[in-house]
């Protein structure tokens, strides 16, 4: 590992100019400490941002509930509130990882995890993700995990969070401060880029920017599925996975929204089947209707073109189980 300065702080208002890139803020670092063992993430200087006063989780305006960026994974999953009102937020933060490591990840570090593309953690091997220009392995290597959708020609890595899944079909924001002290939202559709020419940069967030917390939305109507296919019951990343909240009246869709993981570069908002679904019947043949509009582009590079069907056929599973709710399924 390359030596580096420590610091700890205890407010935010110590963060300055000294602490632009190549600073990384530490928090759980259930993430950033592998990327540094394996000299991927070299910092010149290492914040330790644990102590700030951002774990609370608070009743906010309208019904919202306002998260902020040190809150865990276990504390965020088990919340009354969020069982009660978000469970597609509770089913995906369950999903992922072991209880050991939830308990430790925090809400703003588990949106900012870097990929686990094989060749992004081989320093031996090419990574325009790690070294722009350099050429992608996975295009033409062993890609069975990689991206269907949005990928580009100089990268087609994915994102692995399972939460930031289920924070985009809930329509979340994101709170974030910069250098200056000075804060803005902006949604969670808006802060992951897709790799186009630029794929080492994975958000929009520039040096310095500190995510202070996340805000979800007054509780949507209709129901809240979050579905995970993996190689593994646990402890795996997803190969695909799929967050709806639906609403049904009348036997038609009122109101959908959904979103994908394990095929994007993001965490993908499916709006063309969400435009496919509404005002119609919420049938088998509209939810079929709805996942061949949004794959129509996906594409596979040889060993994750089984990706295209098994997305097909997730989504309208959990279209379905959405429409047509048991007791067994509501419960957490």
């Amino acid at each position: 590992m390359k030596p580096f300065d420590y610091q700890r702080i205890r407010t935010v208002a110590e963060i300055g100019a000294r602490h632009a890139a190549p600073t990384r803020f530490l928090a759980g670092g259930t993430n950033l400490i592998d990327l540094m063992k394996h000299e991927i993430e070299t910092p010149d200087q290492v914040v330790d941002i644990s102590r700030l006063e951002l774990a609370a989780i608070e009743d906010a305006a309208g019904d919202e509930l306002r998260v902020g960026a040190l809150v865990t994974n276990t504390a965020l999953a088990s919340d009354e509130r969020v069982r009660k009102h978000w469970p597609l937020l509770s089913y995906a933060l369950l999903s992922g990882a072991t209880v050991q490591l939830r308990n430790r990840a925090t809400t703003g570090g588990n949106l900012l995890q870097r990929t686990r593309c094989y060749y992004f953690y081989d320093t031996a091997r090419p990574c325009n993700k790690r070294h722009p220009g350099e050429g992608c392995s996975a295009l033409e290597g062993q890609n069975r995990i990689h991206a269907i959708l949005g990928a580009s020609d100089q990268c087609i890595a994915t994102h692995p969070s399972d939460m930031a899944v289920a924070l985009a079909a809930l329509d979340a924001r994101v709170t974030v401060r910069n250098l200056e002290g000075e804060e803005r939202e902006l949604p969670i559709e808006s802060l992951h880029r897709l790799p186009e020419d630029h794929p080492e940069q994975d958000t929009v967030l520039t040096p310095g920017d500190l995510i202070t917390a996340v805000t979800l939305p007054a509780p949507p109507a209709g129901e809240q599925r979050y579905r995970k296919v993996r190689d593994r019951s646990s402890y795996a990343f997803a190969l695909v996975s799929v967050a709806v909240v639906l609403e049904v009246r009348g036997g038609e869709v009122e109101n959908v929204r959904i979103a994908l993981g394990g095929v994007a570069h993001k965490p993908w908002r499916a709006r063309k089947a969400e435009a496919a679904l509404l005002g119609k019947a919420a049938t088998e043949d509209s939810f079929r209707e709805a996942a061949e509009a949004e794959l129509a582009p996906a594409r596979g590079y040889g060993h994750n073109e089984f990706k295209i069907p098994l997305a097909r056929r997730t989504l309208i599973a959990t279209l379905r189980d959405a429409a047509a709710p048991s007791s067994e399924e509501t419960s957490l």
